[in-house]
Order: C-alpha cells, then sequence, then structure tokens
C-alpha cells in the first residue's frame, strides 16, 4: 500500500501515535500485499478493493473528518446489531471499528486477562496504542452486550475510548421478552443519536435509510449468487475483502462497486473462467466474524488448493442475508421492521439458535461446497460452544465439518495448515460437493 498523499497532519490532529501507526500500516501493506495481490487470474474490477485498502486509513479517515466538519455526526461500532439504518436517517456516517490483528496485546492485557478472546483485546490494544484513525473520528461509539466478554469489558473500554460511548443491552433468547430487549435498545438508540446530531428520525429519512442500506445488501446477495457457480469467478479472499469493505466504505459508492465486479463475474461465469478448476473443492466457513485484516485461515484454506465460496458469518451472510420491510407508512411501523430484521440474525448470542445449523447447510448446499470449516476465536465461548451442535446438525445434512479455534496471531499457521490440508484431502476423495448428494 502506497500513500499518494501526505495524512500524517491529520493524524496527528486525530492524536494518533505516528510511530506505531507507521509500523501497523507497514505490516498492514505488506500482509496485503501478500495474500491478495499475490494471487492470480483476479477479476479487473477488484481493482477498487485494492485502492478501498491502500487508503483505509487514508482517503475514507479523511471522508469522515469532512464530514465531522459538515456538520454530520460518525459514529463507529464492532457489531452487525448497530443498525446503519438510524445513523444514515439523522444524515450520519457509521463504519466499523478497527478490531482483527494481534496488536497492542500487552497494553490491552493490562486491562483484560490473558485469555480474553482476541476481538475484544484487539480493539482494546488499537485504543490504547493509538493507532485507529476511525475511533478518533467518531462522534459516539456504540458496543454491544453480544458475549459477557465484550459486556464487562465495555465497562472497561468506556474510560479508555475517549470519545462518547453507549452499550446496545441484547437480548440471549428468541422470545418475545428478547425482541422487546432488542425493540428498547434501538429506540435508546434512536433518541441518542438524534439529540447528538439535532436531525429528528422521520418516516421519509427513515425509509430512505433503509433503502440504502438494503441496496448494499443487495448487491452482496447478488456477489454470493455468483459464487456458486462452478467453476466459481472470484477466490474466498477477494469475496471476503468485498464483505469486510462493507462495513467501512460509503454506502452508495460500495454498492456500485460491489453491482460493477458482479457485471465482471457475470462474464466469467457464462464464459466459463474461474479462479480454479472446475471440481476444485469448494469450503463454507462458518463462525465468528473476520474483521480487516483477519485473513489467516482463508489464506491458508485457499493455499490449499481449494477454494472458499461462501461465509456463515457476521462478515457474510449472517450479516447480509435479510433485507428490512421499508413499506411502512410511520416510523413506528418501520421501526418494527427494523427490529424484526435484526431479530432475525443468528448469531450465537441466542439461547437457543435453531436457525443457525440449517442456514449454514442451506449455504453450503446452495454453494455446492464439499465441506464446511467452522472458525472460532479462543476464549469466544458463543461460538465454541455452538460449535459441536452445528457440526453435528450439519453433518447430519451430508457436509462434512472441520471445526478449528485460532486467534489473531501466526504462532498456530502451520498447525492450521496441516489440519486443513487433511481436510481438503479427505474432500477430495468424496465424490461429488453435497448439492449433487442425496
Amino acid at each position: 500500500m502506497t500513500e499518494t498523499t501526505d495524512y500524517r497532519p491529520m493524524w496527528s490532529e486525530l492524536g494518533l501515535d505516528l510511530d506505531k501507526h507507521d509500523a501497523l500500516l507497514a505490516a498492514l501493506g505488506q500482509a496485503y500485499g501478500d495474500v491478495f495481490l499475490s494471487q492470480e487470474n483476479r477479476p479487473e474490477t477488484m481493482g477498487y478493493f485494492d485502492f478501498v485498502m491502500g487508503e483505509i486509513h487514508g482517503l475514507r479517515v479523511k471522508e469522515l473528518v469532512d464530514a465531522r466538519a459538515a456538520g454530520r455526526i460518525v459514529v463507529g461500532s464492532f457489531c452487525v446489531f448497530v443498525p446503519e439504518e438510524l445513523v444514515l436517517a439523522v444524515g450520519g456516517v457509521c463504519v466499523g471499528l478497527c478490531a482483527g490483528a494481534d496488536f497492542g496485546t500487552e497494553a490491552a492485557e493490562r486491562y483484560l486477562p490473558r485469555n480474553t478472546c482476541a476481538l475484544i483485546k484487539s480493539f482494546f490494544g488499537f485504543t490504547l496504542e493509538k493507532v485507529c484513525p476511525y475511533i478518533s473520528a467518531c462522534d459516539l461509539v456504540v458496543g454491544e452486550n453480544t458475549c459477557d466478554g465484550k459486556k464487562k469489558a465495555y465497562e472497561t473500554f468506556a474510560d479508555l475510548v475517549g470519545r462518547e460511548f453507549m452499550v446496545l443491552d441484547m437480548p440471549n433468547t428468541k422470545s418475545g421478552e428478547g425482541r422487546a430487549i432488542l425493540k428498547r435498545a434501538y429506540l435508546d438508540f434512536a433518541a441518542r443519536l438524534e439529540n447528538l446530531s439535532g436531525v429528528t428520525i422521520t418516516a421519509e429519512n427513515l425509509t430512505a435509510a433503509i433503502e440504502l442500506v438494503n441496496a448494499k445488501r443487495r448487491a452482496m446477495h447478488r456477489l454470493a449468487r455468483l459464487r456458486q457457480a462452478d467453476p466459481t469467478p472470484i477466490s474466498g479472499l477477494d469475496a471476503l475483502l468485498a464483505n469486510q469493505v462493507f462495513f467501512y466504505d460509503d454506502p452508495e459508492r460500495f454498492t456500485q462497486s460491489v453491482n460493477n465486479l458482479c457485471d465482471e463475474l457475470e462474464k466469467r461465469v457464462a464464459q466459463k473462467v474461474g479462479v480454479a478448476p472446475a471440481g476444485t473443492v469448494r469450503i463454507v466457513i462458518s463462525g465468528c466474524p473476520m474483521a480487516v485484516p483477519n485473513w489467516k485461515l482463508p489464506a491458508i484454506v485457499e493455499s490449499t488448493g481449494a477454494v472458499i465460496v461462501g461465509e456463515e458469518s457476521c462478515i457474510g451472510e449472517r450479516g447480509t442475508q435479510n433485507l428490512v420491510d421499508g413499506s411502512g407508512d410511520t416510523v413506528g411501523e418501520l421501526m418494527e421492521s427494523l427490529v424484526d430484521r435484526y431479530f432475525a440474525v443468528d448469531c450465537a448470542v441466542f439461547t437457543p439458535n435453531p436457525t443457525r445449523a440449517p442456514h449454514t447447510l442451506q449455504i453450503a448446499k446452495d454453494c455446492r461446497a464439499h465441506g464446511v470449516i467452522h472458525f472460532a476465536l479462543q476464549f469466544c465461548a458463543p461460538y465454541q460452544m455452538e460449535a459441536p451442535l452445528l457440526e453435528r446438525e450439519v453433518e447430519k445434512g451430508g457436509v462434512p465439518v472441520l471445526r478449528l479455534d485460532t486467534d489473531y496471531s501466526t504462532e498456530d499457521v502451520e498447525q492450521l495448515r496441516t489440519r486443513v490440508e487433511a481436510f481438503v484431502e479427505q474432500l477430495r476423495g468424496e465424490s461429488e460437493p453435497i448439492a449433487h448428494r442425496s
């Protein structure tokens, strides 16, 4: 990643530690080049996403700074349960925050136990080491209680983040009471946004916001369908990148860019041009979200000669699968539709969580996958505990499952590679993908 503009004055004004930030960008640029730019036969339209990553702490951050200067609020979040629609309705900008790298671990462990999940330690580390310009550019940072680890960590983080901070209380049951908890959280969030922005949420601006976010999701649905082709026209790594950029980029620009990518992929499918030969082992990744720059496991999987064709993840179909019904005439009706959409997300926070395993199996069938790899971050109890349940149900449907627990470090790369290679070899012995086995 090369900088064409000197953003250092902006980073300095945002309070970043420039030396540590330089080290982070150098490592990120090296990793991106090694993982993404080394791929062969990439779609030409992936050049846009390469540009986004090259400017991830540059142009996009400047856009946030300029938005604030123009009177718009900037809201940062860590989770798909924070509804972008409400932020857009008040004219704000919603952006994902840094939480996907093994950075600042020593600083984080001054406040957190060592056996804390990597994602929590990561957003502490980025904040404490002053290397996340997104947090610095925010007016409001929003957390969500999707696990006990986050719930308790946010008590400390609220005093460290240096920005106005809010936590959304999340339900843990798919019940009327659970839905009521989520609705209350969203009403509180809407009120906070109105107070911060000075803009009242109306049926008109909420409807427009819903359509804008729905358009992003439709573009991702289109991409997911094109990946079902054999040979698949895009690597799992490049598709993951698009899913990750979903949380950072300007919504309209992102939607147009994904649709441009899909236009190219449609031509590839028609011409039977793929990133790997037809019949290549096809994998679906299931489990914890993979925030930038967590590319470790997908890079290992595709280095074995397999291709990733789908993700059952918050950075994937779990996060984008459903649209919001925007047909309501009042704010109240639209808020009910908003709550319905997000309450349907089958996150492991819910107990029981009966739709996730069938959803995973359906993705595998739609993508004609040979197998599923379940990825959980170490010490992420919800996904680690749910993994055996999902494995049992998915394998009943005829799809082999490999469960892997890891973190953001590189210490276990070779161990993971050995296990993935053995799994892929096992799948190569299968005669057909699951969609053809019945």
